[in-house]
């Protein structure tokens, strides 16, 4: 049994609950205008024709740790009890998360302003958590038994961002083959992110995010202040959108992370 079948397996023993809503998808999300070795991430996967872990491409919109005997390496020991102790970084999980409230901007836009969303016969090799593998979960699912983590999620009532089921997914991500749509913020439209994309499959639009300078500042303690004035800093004509701070991505990661952290929660312009 490969790693990914035995990680399956183990969560199917732990899972509670009736099956999967045939309508709920998992969504991978990233940022399209960041940079891989130099590549944007979306030139990337035009050439590679997968989604790639972060194991792979040393790139996250979370912690940055994994590597061997790291953070994230160790969340992995545990929660599939050892199958990827020595697994090669292609062969991976990947990470996203399960759009069960069928948001257009996906599960986990904390994560990116763009995401994959993939067909749903990838539900029957993806495990899922509650809540993030940092917190050291210890509520699981598969596609069969799914119901009693959603509801355990929809009960939280957690803050917008950490709104989120964590969904593992086991095996390639191939693009041709498991993505029913790649799905981006509007600021991209006539851009060369959307003509990257084009190269990838069908691409949709979510309603955006889009926030003011002035209503930035008005979230001090969201993620501190220095980031708050951060993002005005960087607005251009008085607002900031995902194409805006994509420009930015010189400057420090994680200051970048904190300020996108501001304009996904106080920017969404989605109903609801």
């Amino acid at each position: 049994m490969e790693a990914g079948e035995r990680a399956v397996a183990r969560f199917a023993a732990l899972a509670t609950g009736g099956p999967a809503d045939p309508s709920w998808r998992v969504t991978l999300h990233f940022h399209p205008d960041r940079l891989v070795d130099g590549v944007p991430i979306l030139e990337r996967m035009v050439r590679d024709g997968r989604y790639r872990s972060q194991f792979e491409t040393g790139v996250s919109n979370g912690g940055l740790t994994a590597d061997p005997g790291g953070d994230r390496w160790r969340w992995e020991s545990r929660l599939f009890a050892g199958a990827y102790d020595e697994a090669a970084p292609e062969h991976r999980p990947k990470y996203g998360s399960l759009n069960f409230r069928g948001r257009k901007a996906g599960g986990s836009p904390r994560f990116g302003s763009a995401h994959l969303r993939l067909a749903r016969h990838t539900l029957s090799r993806t495990t899922f958590s509650y809540p993030d593998s940092v917190f050291e979960p210890t509520s699981f699912g598969v596609e069969a038994h799914l119901s009693e983590l959603v509801a355990m999620a929809e009960a939280d009532g957690k803050d917008l961002l950490d709104d989120y089921i964590e969904a593992q997914v086991h095996g390639e991500a191939d693009l041709a083959r498991d993505v029913e749509a790649l799905v981006l913020d509007p600021s991209y439209r006539g851009t060369e992110i959307e003509a990257a994309a084009r190269n990838l499959g069908p691409v949709e639009w979510h309603e955006g995010f889009r926030l003011t300078a002035e209503e930035l500042l008005r979230h001090p303690g969201y993620r501190g202040p220095e980031f708050a004035a951060l993002g005005a800093g960087l607005a251009e004509e008085g607002h900031l959108d995902p194409r805006i701070l994509g420009k930015a991505a010189v400057r420090d990661e994680q200051d970048l992370k904190r300020v996108w952290h501001l304009l996904a929660r106080f920017g969404n312009q989605e109903p609801g």
